[in-house]
């Protein structure tokens, strides 16, 4: 059924993550809009996995509604602990543009979310770590 559905490629949606003042343990993970248009009925499912020590780890899969988000803005999705950067974060968002669907996937890697990978973004208007 999947493949009978034309999904055309997402532009112009990204996620960020940047570290919550005041805490060295909790960051936001937004989901940024830089098109021209608002973006409507985004979901955003959240899940890690990976390893640690030769032990198989996973997080719970969380969901995330988002009614819609205005043109060069930007959303909080959730907080994240840095007890799970040891792990794959991935991050699937599905949104209507126009009346047409989009996906797109946003994988984390292993000890990405890290000062040093750090930029300014406009949308924040902060550093954080941009996933395009």
């Amino acid at each position: 059924m999947r493949k009978d559905i034309n999904i055309p490629k997402s532009e112009n949606i990204y996620l960020a993550v940047s570290p919550v003042k005041l805490s060295e343990t909790q960051w936001c993970v937004n989901l940024i809009n830089n098109g021209p248009e608002l973006i409507e009925n985004i979901i955003v499912v959240s899940k890690g996995y990976g390893e640690r020590e030769g032990k198989k780890q996973e997080t719970s899969v969380l969901r995330h509604q988002i009614d819609d988000l205005q043109p060069h803005s930007s959303k909080q999705v959730e907080l994240i602990t840095s007890e799970v950067f040891h792990l794959f974060n991935e991050y699937n968002c599905t949104y209507f543009l126009d009346g047409q669907l989009f996906e797109k996937k946003f994988i984390m890697m292993p000890e990405s979310i890290k000062e040093e990978n750090m930029i300014f973004i406009n949308q924040l208007n902060d550093k954080g770590i941009l996933h395009t």
